[in-house]
């Protein structure tokens, strides 16, 4: 596959911008003074279905050549994927099939049933899912739209950093949550080409260090994971992911939070920024209290807010 450049992402945000929200970029005091750092919200949470996949989606479907698009598209997804590919599928009438884990939110599945897609629940858990995906790739020839595993998509949400950076080009660092390492590979590739000396960050739950544990092992690996409120970061990697050299060339650390750390920076947020975001969000958040950032200036990707109420409601309740 050739190298993704910076080019590959400005061409993605000609495509998608008429699309897309561009989503503010706000200082916020309160984060900035507790942690003694400034800080800049990337708000992705107000994104077009609630998220930056957003962005990625729209990327790929809008690259497709007709022969892709008469083949319909299909997909697998924790939800915000398959809410982005719903989305995309709909406006532009392509034929839409989309998998989800069994486990997947349901405010996120009742989401995509809005859309006229044919929706899959399978599998026990995301990896189950996207096993299945793949099969049903090779049985029914339609277009595969990887959620993170494909040069269209990681431009796409590339694009990402060079909204941030137009906005504040004097940022020390980003730091974004990673599951896949799409969001994060395209951030990478698109910030470290404008500015060499910015660093990068993922933030990843404890209880599913996927991308630590291979960025450690040298290679992707299986891993055993643990149940986790970031349920959009849940997973393993799919063998010979690309988005796992540009993480490995490009981010500079992998920064690891806990589920109670997850909880109270999403119940924290709700309850001071009176804005409401998804566990998976709430990781990025959480990493702030890292030591390593202190008197830096710095971007956090807040990825999205496509979380059930009841859950929001009992975490919210308990960390008040």
């Amino acid at each position: 596959m050739k190298r993704l450049t910076l080019a590959a992402i400005e061409a993605a945000q000609a495509r998608i911008q008429r699309t897309i929200h561009r989503t503010p970029l706000a200082y916020s005091r309160r984060l900035s003074n507790e942690c003694s750092l400034e800080v800049f919200l990337k708000l992705e949470c107000f994104q077009t279905t609630g998220s930056f996949k957003l962005r990625g989606a729209t990327a790929k479907l809008s690259a497709l050549n007709e022969e892709e698009k008469a083949r319909g598209v299909l997909t697998v997804s924790a939800g915000n994927h398959g809410l982005a590919v719903a989305h995309c599928a709909a406006a532009l009438k392509l034929d839409a099939t989309i998998v989800v884990p069994q486990t997947a939110s349901r405010a996120k599945v009742e989401a995509i049933q809005r859309y006229p897609v044919t929706l899959l629940e399978r599998g026990a858990n995301y990896d189950e899912a996207e096993r299945l995906a793949r099969e049903l790739e090779q049985q029914t020839g339609k277009t595969f739209v990887s959620p993170y595993n494909d040069a269209e998509v990681i431009a796409g949400q590339g694009t990402i950093a060079l909204e941030i950076l137009a906005d504040a080009p004097h940022l020390d660092a980003i730091i974004a949550p990673i599951g896949g390492g799409g969001l994060l590979a395209g951030i990478a590739i698109a910030a470290k080409a404008l500015n060499p000396n910015i660093k990068i960050y993922g933030a990843e739950p404890v209880a599913t260090p996927t991308m630590r544990e291979a960025l450690q092992a040298g290679r992707i690996i299986e891993i055993e994971d643990d149940d986790t409120l970031a349920d959009g970061l849940a997973g393993n990697i799919e063998a010979g992911s690309i988005t796992f050299p540009i993480i490995q060339e490009l981010v500079d650390e992998i920064i690891l939070v806990s589920e109670a750390e997850i909880a109270e920076a999403l119940a924290r947020f709700a309850r001071e920024e009176h804005i409401i975001v998804e566990g998976s969000a709430a990781v990025a958040l959480a990493a702030l209290q890292d030591s390593r950032f202190k008197g830096q200036r710095l971007g956090v990707v807040v990825s999205g807010r496509n979380i059930s109420l009841d859950l929001f409601t009992t975490i919210v309740t308990r960390y008040s």
